[in-house]
């Protein structure tokens, strides 16, 4: 017999039924006692055991063991207790079936929440901005001859500005008979820049540009 909670917690602490190793009407009878779940903080082992046999709820009736005798080892429960508080405690047992209710309703509210930050981060990362396809690409750009001031054609080409274009380095190349030739690297967004606008723009320098080629292109 367990004359209160102090002592079922006690022996629930190093057990994990009220008698032998598997659920009897001995938990059936304190379960029934305690008319509640009681305070998890205050008794962690009880409160756990209550927990497990709610989960038999459909099978208290079946289990074996004394119901009349177990349904008296707990405090309110033993003889002399007063009818009215046994009573009190069997009509709270409806109550108690709550429990896994409950449970069940904060799992559905944290599966709820997490459906929620799923769909919030799934629309962030459907709109966010992708990266801006880029290409880096070596162009030459070919004098008419010898005596063409390869600086102020350097200049020129340079003068052109577009949304997307980004002019980089430069080397002067010699092709033969004194001529060299213009190559320097420029960056781009693809869908910004048109390589064939680029040259047409570049070629209407007709006082220095003769043609232009794209000697490589590599997407960044």
């Amino acid at each position: 017999m367990f004359a209160d909670a102090a002592a079922l917690e006690k022996h629930l602490s190093t057990r994990s039924y009220v008698d032998g190793y598997t659920p009897s009407q001995a938990d059936v009878g304190v379960y029934k006692s305690l008319g509640s779940a009681p305070d998890a903080g205050k008794y962690p082992h009880t409160a756990r055991w209550y927990k497990h046999i709610t989960s038999y709820a459909q099978e208290h009736d079946s289990l074996p063991g004394d119901k009349e005798a177990s349904s008296k080892l707990f405090g309110s429960a033993a003889p002399g207790a007063s009818a009215p508080a046994a009573a009190a405690a069997g009509a709270e047992e409806d109550d108690d079936i709550d429990l896994f209710g409950s449970d069940s309703e904060e799992d559905a509210e944290a599966e709820a929440e997490k459906q929620r930050r799923l769909d919030e981060y799934n629309e962030k990362k459907k709109n966010k901005a992708k990266p801006a396809a880029k290409s880096v690409v070596t162009m030459e750009v070919k004098p008419w001859e010898a005596e063409t001031d390869m600086a102020e054609l350097e200049k020129t080409v340079r003068s052109i500005e577009m949304d997307g274009l980004v002019w980089g380095s430069s080397k002067l190349v010699a092709i033969g008979y004194g001529v060299r030739k213009l190559q320097i690297t420029l960056v781009i967004e693809d869908e910004k820049v048109s390589l064939d606008e680029l040259q047409e723009t570049i070629q209407e320098f007709e006082d220095y540009v003769q043609s232009t080629d794209i000697a490589a292109m590599q997407k960044l």
